[in-house]
């Protein structure tokens, strides 16, 4: 008799088992027919799992269980790439960097999902390849966002667009896994309902240079590595500078002196949009103007401005003395520590919660019998005690102590209720209870 915390963790053992063997089968070019031999094979030790599904639940629920199996190891074999070793992680990783940095990201939406996927690949950076671990408020955290904008980047730019898969949820001190992919589903095929999503401003005549696509199209170029190192200051929060300030700081440094065409397209924002935000930056002394082209000032990634020389101050311009300055004018210095504070209370709780769980987890009774150490199962609040019992399988209720009519007691002692809405025997209810949890455990 084992635990139940015992069998789930073997059940989820045996899943993770049969999935790396159903990878190591499509890698390899087999079929669902070579994975299915191979795991209902008697003697073949990967198949335990499979093979006690169908033993519990009969030979057509193994046979969909390997299914499925397969049909998720297969989508995740042609999406994910082999690493053969740490440097060819490396420079998975750089051609990941290089996509994102050239991918058009338009939109408040679009460039929101960019400072997630940016936190997502310094995660992966760090753990030296596609997968890695992160918790929500981890991530969130890192971009400077809050969780309830990370959940809806997740589901309506990132999961859909293919930038991300999360192979396994979080649990308990435990962050989810993750995957981070080059963006195989194009994202102007993702469903975004959210008319934000790509620029619709064009120029009103042609005498303000009229073009028939979309600004944001093509030619997108920023240094994404600026923005990952900039994104968690307060400065650029929500109501303060944003996103959009973001986007342009990396692409004047990764083209300097660029013209306001030529940032529309390499930022990915609207024209409107940037010279809203220039003039911002501006302000600060962040950028400067030189006739048509716009440039970093020399120390504007630190977040000094500087006048230019030669130039004739303006009087309402308030250089930037550092980012926590330009937070403190735009009413948002704070906010990050007090969303880091905020996550730690709530890690706090969660870990206080998990622990007061455990602590009311009945202790193993454990017998030594021929140098053996055998586990006494603890008693089940189903179990019927023996004064209940009356001839027939019929339950006598303590109260009155007549027999309950909507109660029996199984042939394993155990008490199960009958009603007439449900006549089903016990082992029918045992094999319904089976596999509703084989389905909860692979749907998890």
């Amino acid at each position: 008799m084992a635990l139940r915390g015992a069998r789930q963790g073997a059940a989820e053992h045996g899943h993770r088992i049969t999935a790396a063997i159903a990878c190591h089968v499509a890698r390899a070019g087999g079929t669902v027919d070579d994975l299915t031999r191979l795991l209902l094979h008697p003697d073949h030790e990967g198949g335990r799992h499979a093979r006690h599904i169908a033993v519990r639940s009969g030979q057509a629920r193994a046979l969909d269980y390997i299914h499925r199996v397969w049909a998720s190891a297969s989508a995740a074999v042609t999406s994910t790439a082999s690493l053969e070793s740490r440097q060819h992680a490396h420079e998975v990783l750089a051609a990941l960097r290089d996509r994102i940095e050239t991918t058009p990201w338009p939109g408040e939406r679009g460039r929101t999902a960019l400072r997630v996927l940016r936190a997502h690949l310094t995660f992966a950076e760090i753990a030296g390849g596609p997968l890695h671990h992160a918790s929500e408020r981890q991530t969130a955290e890192e971009a400077g966002i809050s969780r309830t904008t990370l959940r809806a980047v997740y589901e309506t730019v990132l999961k859909p667009g293919g930038w991300l898969r999360r192979l396994r949820v979080g649990h308990g001190r435990e962050g989810s896994t993750w995957y981070i992919s080059d963006g195989t589903t194009s994202r102007h095929d993702v469903p975004a309902a959210l008319s934000r999503f790509r620029t619709t401003q064009y120029p009103p005549d042609p005498a303000l240079e009229e073009w028939h696509t979309p600004e944001t199209d093509t030619g997108a170029d920023i240094d994404s590595t600026v923005i990952g190192r900039l994104m968690g200051h307060d400065a650029f929060a929500h109501h303060g500078l944003g996103s959009t300030a973001l986007m342009i700081l990396g692409a004047l440094r990764a083209r300097p002196s660029q013209t306001i065409g030529e940032l529309v397209r390499s930022a990915s924002v609207s024209r409107a949009t940037a010279y809203r935000t220039l003039r911002r930056l501006a302000d600060h002394g962040l950028v400067h103007h030189h006739g048509e082209t716009w440039s970093l000032a020399p120390r504007a990634l630190e977040g000094l401005g500087e006048t230019r020389p030669g130039a004739v101050p303006d009087p309402s311009a308030q250089l930037a003395q550092g980012w926590d300055a330009v937070a403190q004018q735009y009413g948002t210095l704070g906010v990050g520590a007090h969303r880091r504070a905020r996550h730690a209370a709530e890690r706090a709780a969660y870990r206080a919660l998990l622990d007061r769980v455990a602590e009311h987890r009945s202790k193993a009774v454990v017998l030594v019998r021929d140098g053996r150490q055998v586990l006494v199962p603890p008693p089940r609040p189903d179990e019927v005690p023996l004064s209940w019992c009356a001839p027939g399988g019929r339950v006598l209720d303590p109260v009155t102590g007549r027999p309950a009519p909507d109660w029996r007691v199984a042939t394993d002692g155990r008490l199960i209720l009958i009603t007439p809405a449900d006549q089903r025997s016990y082992d029918e209810l045992a094999a319904a209870h089976a596999e509703a949890l084989n389905e909860w455990e692979t749907a998890a």
